[in-house]
């Protein structure tokens, strides 16, 4: 038997599942991986303990399925978007890791902000500036750690150092470093100009080349193979930026379907195969694991990490009771609102993570339904959007965690007005790494074969129309909410 291995690399969790050539999962492995805060605002990883645990689900992964190792023909990474990565001029990590919802540069944003700057990269790049892009953070670097920034060797992302440490090559996977505001979407390469304008261009020495996520990037060395049990020799693709693997599992391969992701962060993606300026607003594109294909998606870091605090703080793990809780409740009535930005906002000012209009009549069920609510109005924001660039959209594909959840799922759907659609595959990072570590094996004739032929079962839900009326009135008070936030905040 043959089968394939994907790695990911997730906010919470890093994964790994095995799959045959079908697709059919044969065995997963997780372990919880902490992000480190050392002070407010900051979202790090310690990058030898990402190898570790990385290294531990992949040997886990092979005892959970009973899988010689020599029977693994080639794995894939799907990872994190953003962020910054680095390795010192002789290979070893610089630091920590810095994630994509790590917010210190943002004075610096600020300041780009003000003079113009996203505006003047948007039509090479494709791409707004975030506090976790990596030029964001390569200039705060530079501004703040001048000896730190010296002493880079080479700027990667979280999959780009996975896979270095599992073949020993230096490489950055398109899918995600064609989001870094340091590549050129319509020349397809890295941008001296681009780092010109950001003052970092003393960086480009350090820039790895650039792969496509089915080309086979390396194979696993033998140090690698003592540490994560697979054979010494093993091919390793360049793999993907996560929000790819999931629009891959869930079928998206035309203007109908949008995919919905619930995690950490909320994330709305559709596909295309044109870079368009039919409209004013700058949506966010980047190179899809398909030729000749881009994927269009907007983000924040709102989604159901919020009620995962919540959980943590009040020692809630019964999310059967959570469900209850909201279903015994009439959709809607609640006066409670909940905005969902403990780790980051999607309205564009430095707000924070709220309730609003709790009284001593609310109970615990009421503080759940709000953070459902405040979590599917966040979604609304970019879903509202990213539908200008998609009329013709007939429904939406979610995945995540949440999606476990009827009474979410159905509230998504009420709350949307679109029909939800859920394909059930149970870990869609690992199975998206899997499917581009078949194509570039030789394994799949293409990545479009491989997506098809997955066909997973469809579970759905149909809006309500009278829950969506109310639904609708609702948002509106949230939005009314989000707009005196703000102008609180400029106060």
């Amino acid at each position: 038997m043959s089968y394939w291995l994907g790695l990911d690399c997730g906010g919470t969790f890093i994964k790994a599942g095995l799959y045959d050539a079908s697709g059919r999962e044969q065995a997963v492995a997780r372990q919880n991986l902490a992000v480190l805060v050392p002070e407010p605002g900051r979202a790090e990883r310690d990058m030898n303990q990402l190898w570790q645990v990385a290294a531990t689900v992949i040997r886990q992964v092979l005892e959970n399925g009973n899988i010689a190792a020599a029977d693994v023909r080639g794995m894939g990474i799907s990872a994190q978007g953003k962020g910054l990565f680095m390795l010192d001029k002789q290979g070893q990590p610089l630091g920590n890791g810095i994630l994509s919802s790590d917010r210190r540069a943002l004075e610096l944003v600020q300041r780009w902000q003000r003079e113009g700057v996203p505006q003047a990269l948007y039509p090479v790049t494709r791409q707004t500036l975030w506090t976790g892009h990596p030029v964001s953070l390569l200039r705060w670097v530079k501004d703040h750690e001048p000896e730190r920034y010296a002493a880079i060797g080479s700027v990667m992302m979280a999959h780009d150092y996975l896979r270095f440490c599992l073949t020993g090559e230096r490489a950055c996977e398109e899918t995600n470093i064609s989001e870094s505001n340091l590549y050129d979407m319509q020349q397809g390469d890295w941008s001296p100009a681009l780092a010109e304008m950001l003052e970092i261009a003393e960086i480009l020495p350090a820039l790895p080349p650039i792969v496509g996520s089915s080309d086979v990037a390396g194979h696993i060395t033998a140090a690698a193979a003592a540490q994560c049990g697979l054979a010494e020799g093993t091919p390793v693709v360049g793999g993907l930026f996560d929000v790819v693997s999931t629009a891959l599992c869930a079928g998206l391969y035309d203007d109908t379907r949008l995919n919905a992701v619930m995690g950490t962060w909320s994330v709305t993606s559709g596909i295309t195969d044109s870079l368009s300026d039919e409209v004013d607003y700058p949506f966010v594109y980047g190179r899809y694991a398909i030729d000749g294909q881009y994927i269009v998606h907007e983000a924040s870091p709102t989604s159901a990490a919020n009620l995962e605090w919540f959980c943590q703080q009040w020692g809630v793990d019964d999310y059967a009771q959570l469900n209850q809780w909201v279903a015994e409740l009439p959709p809607a009535a609640s006066s409670l609102l909940f905005v969902p930005f403990l780790y980051g906002n999607n309205a564009g000012a430095n707000l924070h993570a709220s309730f609003y209009g709790l009284q001593a009549g609310h109970q615990r069920g009421h503080l759940v339904q709000a953070i459902y609510e405040g979590v599917v109005f966040s979604h609304l924001t970019h879903l509202n959007r990213i539908l200008k660039r998609f009329p013709n959209v007939s429904a939406l594909r979610l995945t995540g965690g949440p999606t476990r959840s009827a009474e979410w799922m159905q509230m998504f759907a009420d709350i949307s007005g679109l029909p939800v659609e859920i394909p059930q595959i149970e870990e869609s990072g690992c199975l998206g790494a899997a499917l581009v570590a078949m194509t570039g094996t030789g394994a799949q004739p293409s990545l479009q074969q491989a997506q098809r032929a997955l066909d997973p079962a469809i579970v759905s839900y149909q809006p309500n129309a009278e829950n969506h009326a109310l639904y609708q009135k609702k948002y509106h008070r949230y939005q009314k909410l989000i707009t005196a936030l703000i102008a609180a905040n400029q106060e």
